[in-house]
């Protein structure tokens, strides 16, 4: 007989369960009874957890973006942190971008959220390390830092996934940051 999941042992299975059912069925297929099967557990222990899919869905988007955060690179240039981040994002994110985008569509058209609405969190931490860093070290003014300046190099990785789902060259990366991103901040 299974030993009986309890606490965060419990949480981590409903949601890679949940991950696993999304990533394999898509948004719209994706359905409570098929997480608690897939789990292997009971309905009443997913939904006194998350009283709808949304609640779900969104919970193991969370969950996975968590599990697969990447540390901040401190190199001693903004230019060299950007491109290691943007390098380790290339080689290890897309199929997961991939599936956020592709899989999520019905989501995303139901809810009115978007996939940069849902990387956002996850990449403003370790970005913010990034550009805070720099601001330290003199590089650049914190005043040139708009939102939409620090999530451009990643919006740009991003769009690369969507239009190639393959990683991007590296000369394509460093000239997203020489051409385009560095030269916004001075």
């Amino acid at each position: 007989m299974p030993e009986r999941r309890r606490g965060a042992v419990l949480e981590k299975a409903l949601l890679d369960a949940a991950w696993e059912e999304l990533t394999e069925s898509g948004y719209a297929r994706f359905t409570m009874d098929a997480v608690v099967q897939r789990a292997g557990t009971s309905p009443s222990v997913l939904y006194r957890r998350w009283s709808d899919r949304d609640q779900l869905v969104r919970a193991a988007i969370a969950h996975i973006l968590e599990e697969s955060r990447i540390d901040a690179p401190d190199t001693g240039s903004l230019r060299e942190d950007v491109l290691t981040l943007m390098r380790e994002i290339n080689a290890t994110r897309v199929q997961l971008v991939t599936v956020m985008s592709v899989q999520l569509a019905g989501y995303y058209q139901e809810t009115g959220a978007g996939p940069g609405d849902l990387f956002a969190a996850a990449r403003d931490k370790t970005a913010d390390t990034l550009f805070e860093r720099a601001v330290d070290r003199g590089e650049i003014r914190p005043e040139r830092l708009t939102r939409r300046i620090k999530s451009l190099p990643f919006d740009l990785l991003r769009h690369e996934f969507l239009t190639t789902f393959a990683p991007v060259p590296d000369h394509v990366l460093e000239e997203i940051v020489d051409t385009i991103f560095l030269p916004l901040l001075r």
